[in-house]
């Protein structure tokens, strides 16, 4: 499995930026996990949207989903220019059936809802789900394919299930919105301690820190999740890739 980072930003991107956005790649196949705002601007460093085997979503808050409608029309544009485009399945629950409704659009994509209590088969991937702590209906993913494994949180604030669904993961893309002490059970967002204490305690072979916030020395973070885990940790950042 490779994965590319496309945006990595909580809320909102910044400056040159975006929101949440990953590629995930395996035997060809290419999968794009959540699509943020400013999503599709980056994209189009590492492919083209009609390159796009698949999207899954984790949650419909705006920093996850919306460059979904820009997606879309990137896509029916291409179309008019004469591509032959075929129908993207985008993958979501259904716990918001209004936003569910909206990731099919004409013929261009087709939203699919997943069983978050069953394992989804996309591609090359098998796909289990964990209900995260977000105020909003919000699943975390477990990729595997090839002997890998890749677990991606989501949003979400610490809970013990999520040692066991990133047992043994070859990598944790672990959402790190909070500093060391600061609380995030109302926002349903980890700190950097609680992704190290994540980490070490699930034995993930290395640790990337996402989702980050706008203010503070972001490298603080890294040296805050070190703290409890000995292993390899890294910032998310545009164009950040790693192969598994």
């Amino acid at each position: 499995m490779k994965l590319t980072v496309v945006g990595f930003r909580g809320g909102y991107p910044g400056k040159d930026e975006a929101s949440s956005g990953y590629i995930l790649e395996e035997n060809g196949f290419r999968l794009l996990i959540d699509c943020g705002s400013a999503v599709i601007s980056h994209l189009h460093r590492y492919i083209q949207p009609e390159e796009l085997d698949a999207v899954i979503i984790s949650h419909y808050h705006a920093d996850h989903i919306a460059d979904i409608g820009i997606l879309q029309h990137a896509r029916l544009i291409q179309s008019f220019l004469g591509k032959q485009m075929p129908n993207l399945p985008i993958y979501g629950h259904q716990e918001d059936r209004l936003k569910f409704h909206e990731l099919t659009y004409k013929q261009i994509t087709n939203g699919i809802a997943y069983d978050p209590n069953s394992k989804l088969q996309v591609g090359p991937l098998t796909i289990s789900f964990l209900r995260t702590n977000h105020p909003v209906p919000c699943f975390a993913m477990r990729f595997e394919a090839g002997g890998k494994a890749l677990v991606y949180t989501a949003d979400t604030s610490f809970k013990e299930e999520f040692i066991e669904f990133s047992n043994d993961a070859d990598l944790l893309i672990c959402e790190c919105n909070l500093y060391k002490g600061q609380d995030g059970k109302a926002a349903g967002h980890m700190t950097s301690e609680e992704a190290g204490k994540l980490a070490a305690e699930a034995g993930v072979r290395s640790l990337i820190l996402t989702h980050l916030p706008h203010y503070g020395d972001v490298t603080q973070l890294v040296q805050e999740a070190k703290e409890n885990y000995n292993g390899p940790v890294a910032l998310a950042h545009s164009g950040l890739q790693v192969t598994l």
